[in-house]
């Protein structure tokens, strides 16, 4: 059972480090993008109104990454129990 808790660790640990990196990418290409375009924006209300729906996008789409590592940290065993069992199973079925 011991090696069952080591693969779920290590699967939610991946996971975890995949949906950070995705968000610090997101708050990257956000900023990149806000600076790039900022010469493009015709009024300073336009620039104003693109960083807001930009915060709007950055503070929600973290949230939910957030709000989703917390749903997989409480029901990891269930869910990557689940995961394991069908990956050996099909890792079974292919070596036969």
């Amino acid at each position: 059972m011991s090696d069952l808790n080591t693969r779920i660790e290590a699967m939610h640990k991946s996971d975890t480090r995949i949906a950070w990196a995705f968000v610090v990418g997101l708050w990257l290409a956000i900023i990149f993008v806000a600076w790039g375009t900022w010469g493009l924006a015709p009024s300073g209300a336009a620039r104003a109104l693109l960083l807001i729906g930009g915060a709007f996008v950055l503070v929600f789409n973290t949230a939910a990454i957030m709000a989703m590592l917390r749903h997989y940290r409480e029901d990891r065993d269930f869910m990557y129990g689940l995961d394991i069992k069908f990956m050996d199973a099909a890792k079974a079925a292919k070596g036969k």
